[in-house]
């Protein structure tokens, strides 16, 4: 087992972290839901109508371009909306449970990439370049999976596959058999991963180590006209039982975190669920709470009555911004207030004492100024700063040869953080992915 050292990035330690390893099962979800845009570079095209009865593992919807790519429904029950925004986009299909323990069976003995595609956990990978859902047919390179989360209040990955790590193994062996290279996994130091047939490397350092492609970057990284795939360590897993069983398991364990939860742990439920069931009588004070569907830097803000969004396993609830203006402002004297650099006396204490973070961006965006910045919250081998400024003028030659085809937005989510400029650095790389990909195809 070889091991790399990261130097670059910040881990951010806020109140509300999980204290111990117990998990508690959530009542049944009033509704599910499957929301389209988890999955970037599908174009949904509906199989189930209204009104129509599904089956755990059934699909609900087709990729318009790639008919073989299917997402499916993670409870049995009914159909109860389709809910439209814009233009008619598809913004979550929500489905009411009825119970029933119903689910598809998928014969295994097939071709290994077309059960994954008709189990719907296709869907759950992502290939670089362009950070989207593979596209079949397409061998890739080399596989990446994490086997940690570093992101602030990260839930503990092993805790969450709990008996499931008796699959990884046959979840490797699966991916093997779809790559021409290697299925590489990366853990951090102590962790113990029981799979012969995998490189496995240890990471040393701070965020983004757990990012698949900061791990990618970091071992073999991605050139013009490559492809790799990355996933996770509990998709892994999911695979391997698949491959086992011959059904997918779409219950899932969440990790309820942050300041205004009153007692941090571990939730079990089902992929999806809503946010009413997970998080009944968690909070503090729901009127003065931001909730967030994953980490506090990529994950999406939800409201008590919408559903938990992918990868499933990750709520995140800190204080909301009822009090924009305050005392003295960035002049403020204030010990608690918390910065990466030596502008206020959080540093005198260290950055490792857990901090109290609202829902605030304090400042307004500005143009990029070269600190620096970006490049010491990002542990590969690019210059983020002229990449973004690559994206931002539409310069598509600059972004290739600036390593466009290694990124994904939340790589950058550390660097957005730090940003002094207050860029939307994540939505600049997402729009600009999508661009290259559009003029490549």
């Amino acid at each position: 087992m070889s091991t790399v050292r990261l130097k670059k990035g910040l881990d951010i330690h806020l109140l509300g972290a999980i204290d111990g390893n117990e998990i508690i099962t959530a009542a049944q979800p009033q509704t599910v839901a499957v929301i389209p845009d988890d999955f970037h570079g599908i174009i949904p095209r509906m199989e189930k109508k209204e009104g129509e009865h599904v089956i755990a593992g059934e699909p609900l919807y087709h990729d318009k371009n790639h008919e073989a790519i299917k997402v499916v429904a993670p409870v049995s029950g009914t159909v109860k909306e389709v809910r439209r925004g814009e233009r008619r986009h598809i913004d979550a299909i929500i489905i009411a449970p009825d119970g029933g323990h119903d689910a598809a069976v998928h014969d295994t003995k097939g071709d290994a990439e077309q059960v994954l595609l008709e189990s719907g956990l296709w869907a759950l990978m992502r290939q670089r370049p362009y950070d989207v859902v593979p596209a079949p047919g397409v061998r890739p390179r080399d596989v990446f999976v994490t086997a940690f989360d570093s992101a602030p209040l990260a839930p503990d990955l092993d805790i969450i596959l709990g008996d499931k790590r008796q699959y990884i193994g046959r979840g490797v062996e699966v991916l093997n058999s779809l790559t021409d290279g290697k299925v590489y996994i990366g853990v951090r130091d102590g962790q113990a991963i029981d799979a012969p047939a995998a490189v496995v490397t240890t990471f040393v350092g701070p965020h983004p180590a757990g990012n698949a492609g900061i791990q990618a970057a970091n071992t073999v990284p991605v050139n013009k006209g490559e492809t790799v795939w990355t996933l996770d360590i509990v998709t892994l897993a999911r695979i391997g039982e698949l491959f086992t069983t011959g059904k997918v398991s779409h219950d899932t364990v969440v990790a309820i975190t942050g300041e205004m939860v009153q007692q941090p742990r571990y939730i079990k439920t089902v992929m999806g669920a809503d946010m009413n069931t997970v998080l009944k009588d968690e909070l503090t004070n729901q009127e003065q709470s931001r909730i967030i569907s994953g980490n506090v830097l990529t994950g999406v803000k939800v409201g008590p009555d919408q559903w938990l969004t992918a990868p499933y396993r990750h709520v995140t609830v800190i204080p909301e911004n009822n009090k924009p203006d305050e005392f003295m402002g960035w002049a403020s004297l204030n010990p608690k207030r918390f910065s990466i650099y030596r502008t206020f006396t959080t540093w005198l204490r260290g950055l490792k004492k857990p901090v109290s973070m609202d829902s605030r961006i304090k400042g307004g965006e500005r143009a990029i100024v070269r600190t620096g910045e970006y490049d010491a919250m990002l542990p590969m081998d690019i210059y983020g700063e002229f990449l973004i400024k690559a994206i931002i003028s539409g310069d598509i030659d600059k972004m290739e040869q600036l390593g466009v085809y290694e990124i994904a937005p939340e790589d950058f989510a550390l660097a957005e953080f730090a940003d002094t400029s207050k860029l939307e650095l994540q939505r600049i790389v997402r729009e600009g992915l999508d661009k290259l990909r559009a003029e490549m195809s």
